[in-house]
């Protein structure tokens, strides 16, 4: 097991300091890790929502609206799930060190970009070449 690293409170990644030393690959490790927290918290609040609202509703207005409730619900839940199993990976990154790395160039991902999203893979560049791709083969 690695030792602890010390990390002040104010501590913010730096451009003039190594890039993916060992203060910011913990400082993205423990920003990662509060983020999983904080969805898993929403997501368990969540279920006991879903179980709290399963009871029948007499009227039929109510029961729709319900259903509609329930349904942006799980979409959310959905969609938080998808970013625990993102944020598990850039996780593995960290530990693996690949992290900060652009998966389609190599090149270093800003650490401006990393600080707003974490998870992300792509350098900004790489990412809007890929959407625009993406956009492209959606047309066909």
């Amino acid at each position: 097991m690695k030792p602890e690293v010390f990390l002040p409170d104010d501590y913010r990644p730096a451009e003039d300091e190594p890039f993916m030393n060992e203060r910011q690959l913990e400082y993205f490790r423990r920003k990662l890790l509060a983020w999983k927290d904080e969805l898993l918290e929403q997501s368990a609040e969540t279920l006991e929502g879903l179980q709290d609202s399963a009871r029948s509703v007499p009227d039929i207005a109510d029961r729709a609206s319900e259903e509609t409730d329930r349904a942006l619900e799980l979409r959310t839940r959905d969609r938080q799930r998808k970013l625990v199993t993102k944020i598990d990976a850039a996780l593995r990154r960290i530990e693996h060190g690949e992290f900060g790395y652009c998966e389609m160039t190599g090149e270093q991902i800003s650490l401006k970009r990393l600080d707003a999203r974490p998870i992300a893979t792509m350098t900004l560049e790489a990412q809007e070449k890929h959407e625009r791709r993406e956009r492209v083969h959606r047309d066909d």
